[in-house]
């Protein structure tokens, strides 16, 4: 299904979920940067979209499309924008337009990494070896509810009490919890 660069990217993606985030974090009480990963890729609950066009019509699909066979949908950036502030701004742009229900389904959460973002040291202590040179971007689509169910219950364990001051955490954090509520609640005071 896979061949190429594609390949390279996958198989690059799950050594660093291996060498980053599925191991303990001291910075997130002793538990896995993700604690679901490794499950995840085990079950086979990972897919992959590669982007190589500038236009969106490949994140639109990603969350139209999203049906639960998986758990996360990677979308692969070729043609990711230059500044990490565009890309942060279009994620938070995007997720408020899927909470309107601009896409139907309002219970989907965008999340992005991107290549030239200052490395989080929380997670990476930047040993891990590459294995592909072009950068690229990439863009988590999940379960809204799913997330932050899982956020509140790692955050009753000590996750967060490091890393929601650090690398602008707590605000991703905040607007996540907003959209959970305003799709449980039909607001996001509730």
């Amino acid at each position: 299904m896979y061949s190429g660069i594609e390949k390279d990217v996958i198989n690059e993606i799950k050594a660093w979920s291996e060498h980053a985030l599925e191991v303990p974090n001291k910075y997130f009480n002793n538990l896995p940067a993700c604690p679901y990963a490794r499950s995840a890729w085990k079950d086979d609950k990972v897919d992959f979209v590669f982007k190589y066009c500038a236009h969106k019509q490949d994140i639109y699909t990603a969350v139209s499309c999203f049906d639960d066979t998986k758990d996360l949908v990677i979308i692969v950036d070729f043609a990711f924008q230059e500044s990490p502030d565009d890309f942060d701004d279009d994620l938070k742009q995007l997720n408020n337009a899927i909470s309107q229900g601009i896409f139907i389904d309002k219970d989907i959460w965008l999340m992005g990494f991107h290549p030239f973002e200052e490395a989080n040291d929380f997670i990476d202590d930047g040993s891990f070896e590459c294995l592909v040179e072009e950068p690229y971007a990439l863009i988590f689509v999940q379960r809204l509810s799913k997330i932050q169910e899982s956020a509140d219950k790692i955050k009753e364990k000590g996750y967060y009490d490091s890393y929601l001051d650090e690398f602008n955490a707590s605000e991703i954090y905040q607007q996540r919890r907003d959209l959970y509520r305003r799709l449980e609640h039909g607001n996001e005071t509730s």
